[in-house]
């Protein structure tokens, strides 16, 4: 018997399981994508070194890369940097 087959059958006999495959599979889901989101969307993770060495100089002073911003809007700011 495979490992599903026992699942469903546990399921079939104990309905007040489901909530819980729900959400556990829920959070499962959510932990992956965010973890797909910080793989691909930050300047600190290089993918490829030979075209672009160093992802971080390369970011724009009012460009959003946090995940969460708190009462931040990132068009209204002013270059304080310079450049490399």
């Amino acid at each position: 018997m495979s490992m599903f087959s026992v699942v469903a059958k546990q399921v079939k006999t104990h309905p007040s399981l489901i909530p819980l495959f729900i959400f556990i599979g829920g959070g499962a889901m959510m932990s992956m994508l965010y973890l797909a989101r910080l793989a691909l969307k930050n300047p600190d993770v290089s993918w490829d070194r030979k075209n672009n060495p160093e992802p971080w100089n390369k970011l724009d002073y009012n460009q959003q890369y946090k995940f969460f911003k708190v009462n931040m809007d990132y068009s209204k700011l002013k270059k304080d940097r310079p450049d490399f």
